[in-house]
């Protein structure tokens, strides 16, 4: 796909605030508010071929259902590479702290990981190419504008992956119902946390690779949590430690 539909008044100011060129722009005729009147100054500005249509026509072209009266299309995100979340974190002159998201199909959950791992200082996520959703116009709205600054990587090989982050000593911490409660696991240091998909969590070959597994202590009536909740979670056990005096 050469083209990326982003949705919502959000998504499209952030995607412009990044400095996401918008090859296009529909926007809901007469409409006076006050974001997405903003939204095309910005885009009146540039190249963009801005449209006013009817909100039949925004709902034909929205792909979320929630296109508050905005759509936007501009070049595809660009995935970036292992290499290149591991020198963002060396620029910064910090440990790396990454996620390894293990078949995650739902774009709502993906986007609500990306918008955490921004927030939660992480230098970047790494996805499979297979069996998981990628970059979408709905992760991108779910991620609230995160997709623009936090590099993602997808990869053929999550199990190659996970050795080769092993090798420039990186430990894998897998988030497991089994393992030892996540406070008792060391997250200071360079990590990466792996979350596994709805459902069916991380796989088995990719689980034996991981060095640790984490629990959440859990006291309710269910035995899992949303993938995206897991996350964030467990990334905020992580900003607790890397805060914490050394």
């Amino acid at each position: 796909m050469d083209r990326q539909q982003i949705e919502g008044r959000h998504a499209v100011a952030e995607a412009q605030r990044a400095g996401h060129p918008l090859d296009k722009l529909f926007v809901l005729d007469g409409c006076k508010d006050g974001p997405v009147s903003s939204i095309v100054r910005k885009a009146k500005k540039g190249d963009t071929v801005i449209r006013f249509v009817s909100r039949e026509r925004l709902d034909q072209l929205s792909e979320t259902g929630n296109h508050q009266g905005v759509i936007a299309y501009m070049g595809a995100y660009t995935y970036a590479t292992v290499e290149e979340i591991l020198q963002r974190a060396r620029d910064r002159g910090e440990p790396p702290f990454l996620f390894i998201l293990d078949g995650i199909e739902d774009p709502h959950n993906l986007g609500a990981v990306i918008r955490t791992a921004n927030q939660a200082g992480a230098h970047g996520v790494i996805i499979p190419k297979h069996r998981a959703v990628g970059l979408t116009a709905g992760v991108a709205r779910a991620s609230a504008g995160a997709i623009n600054y936090t590099p993602v990587a997808r990869v053929t090989n999550l199990a190659r992956t996970i050795e080769t982050l092993q090798k420039e000593g990186i430990w894998i911490i897998c988030a497991d119902m089994k393992g030892p409660v996540m406070y008792q696991v060391d997250m200071k240091g360079p990590v990466a946390l792996v979350i596994g998909g709805e459902g069916a969590g991380v796989a088995r070959l990719i689980r034996e690779k991981c060095d640790f597994t984490a629990s959440i202590p859990m006291k309710g009536d269910v035995d899992s949590l949303n993938a995206s909740v897991a996350a964030g979670i467990l990334a905020y056990e992580a900003v607790r430690q890397r805060m914490a005096p050394r």
